[in-house]
């Protein structure tokens, strides 16, 4: 692992080693919902609902609309 004198931590890691961190903790994390899909189905009307609850706090304005 190369690390140069300036950067510390994650920073300091290469690419490739970056990339294979970074993939391992993603399958760490279960995030993929492809082996689960009642799970995907759960997370899905919990974001809507969240979605929902966030539009009705802001007057159904979106971050678009003229203010």
């Amino acid at each position: 692992m190369a690390r140069s004198s300036g950067k510390r931590g994650f920073t300091a890691i290469d690419n490739d080693e970056h990339r294979r961190t970074a993939s391992e903790g993603g399958k760490a994390s279960g995030g993929n919902f492809a082996h689960d899909p009642q799970r995907a189905i759960e997370v899905g009307k919990q974001r809507a609902a969240t979605r929902s609850r966030e539009q009705k706090a802001r007057g159904s304005r979106n971050s678009h609309d003229e203010q």
